[in-house]
């Protein structure tokens, strides 16, 4: 269905490890605003869209976060990789250790599971859109956050251009939402709908 490169969007090659570091950042795994969350949504969400080149887009940028998933794994896997129990004990990582040793499972920053209720795909084009509007704002201000308190430039660097993708994102679904108006013509489509509001058409 799709080529795949076995090589990271952005490479990864951290030299120290750190587990503490490793559950800040596993909140862009399974956290309600990370990569496993916004690559479900698109990808679901493309089925139902009214434009063919919006559902496209929904496909590209939905594969992508698969492989922005990739990258993320991939950090906490190096910063987590032949980790003791004592370091882990050490980093207050022992409860996550307690459940998984190092292996990925996602989940949020502080310690929630993901969940399906992550994800919106709503079946209604502009709804939809603003999801995906909100949600790479969302992502952005997570990976923000995680470059506010990171000083590893290791680290740090992969953060940099996953922050970077979350904007040029919210442009292009921007784009999106203008192809989508244009098609349905209407500007006003996602404020009323002539079915449900007809008082409202005829003041």
């Amino acid at each position: 269905m799709w080529n795949y490169e076995k090589r990271l969007q952005y490479p990864v090659k951290i030299k120290k490890t750190c587990p503490k570091t490793a559950q800040l950042i596993i909140s862009q795994y399974g956290g309600p605003d990370g990569e496993l969350s916004a690559s479900m949504r698109y990808l679901a969400q493309r089925y139902t869209m009214p434009v063919k080149k919006v559902g496209g887009l929904l496909t590209d940028i939905g594969t992508e976060e698969i492989n922005h998933m990739e990258i993320i794994c991939a950090i906490v896997y190096q910063l987590t990789k032949n980790l003791s129990p004592e370091e882990a004990k050490t980093a207050g990582f022992d409860a996550y250790y307690i459940d998984h040793t190092s292996g990925l499972w996602p989940q949020a920053a502080a310690g929630i599971p993901f969940t399906a209720t992550e994800f919106q795909s709503k079946g209604d084009a502009f709804a939809d859109l603003f999801e995906d509007l909100a949600a790479e704002q969302k992502a952005r201000t997570v990976y923000e956050n995680l470059l506010r308190v990171i000083e590893d430039p290791d680290v740090r660097e992969p953060l940099k251009f996953l922050r970077a993708r979350e904007v040029v994102h919210f442009q292009r679904f921007g784009e999106a939402l203008e192809m989508t108006k244009q098609k349905l013509n209407s500007e006003n489509f996602y404020y009323f709908n002539a079915e449900f509001d007809k008082d409202m058409l005829q003041k």
